[in-house]
């Protein structure tokens, strides 16, 4: 049986977190505002028969779909929450789960750094997929598991604050994110991110 590593919905994908996974995206780009949902399971080639059971089970599109070493991730989307919800469900009918049986986010580090130095901030952008951070802009890094609940750290994050989305990865064992801007406005990211993982029982 499959281990359910997370069961994200989301109900508007925000425009930098898009933007940046569109940058590595592979399969059919979502829309700004679009509802989504990201699934992550072990072991990771079982992804593909769930694959299935999503498109199969609802009109959705898939834009991500990745085995990676031991896990395996899934992002399917459309303008439609209901469609969206549908293809969640028809994915946990097959597992025999429910959403709560998902692994609980963990918060394996967080921290801001304020004023970062120019040249660390160069060496950050060596790095980066998304915007540039700047010298003397302040930065909020989080890493967590499982990985996929990075997109959805990242995602509130950009709700509720004025910031950039410099990098996160969501595959692999860990996620980690990467938010610049104005120190208040980062604070107000990382609260918000980290609510969102405590929401889902993050310790």
């Amino acid at each position: 049986m499959a281990e359910l590593r997370s069961f994200i919905f989301i109900d508007q994908l925000q425009p930098q977190t898009l933007a940046y996974l569109a940058t590595w995206m592979r399969g059919t780009l979502p829309r700004k505002n679009m509802a989504a949902q990201v699934i992550e399971i072990a072991p990771g080639l079982d992804i593909e028969s769930l694959t299935d059971v999503a498109l199969k089970g609802a009109s959705v599109q898939t834009g991500l779909l990745v085995v990676e070493r031991q896990f395996g991730t899934v992002e399917f989307h459309s303008h439609s929450i209901a469609e969206v919800k549908a293809a969640g469900e028809a994915v946990l009918d097959a597992l025999d789960a429910r959403p709560q049986d998902a692994a609980p986010p963990k918060i394996l580090a967080s921290r801001i750094v304020t004023r970062v130095d120019h040249q660390h901030a160069f060496l950050i952008n060596r790095n980066k997929l998304g915007s540039m951070i700047l010298g003397g802009e302040s930065l909020y890094l989080l890493e967590c598991q499982s990985a996929s609940y990075a997109i959805l750290a990242s995602n509130e994050a950009e709700k509720a604050s004025n910031v950039k989305i410099v990098d996160y990865r969501m595959i692999g064992a860990n996620g980690r994110l990467y938010l610049a801007g104005d120190e208040a406005e980062v604070r107000n990211a990382k609260h918000a991110a980290e609510a969102a993982l405590h929401d889902l029982g993050a310790a």
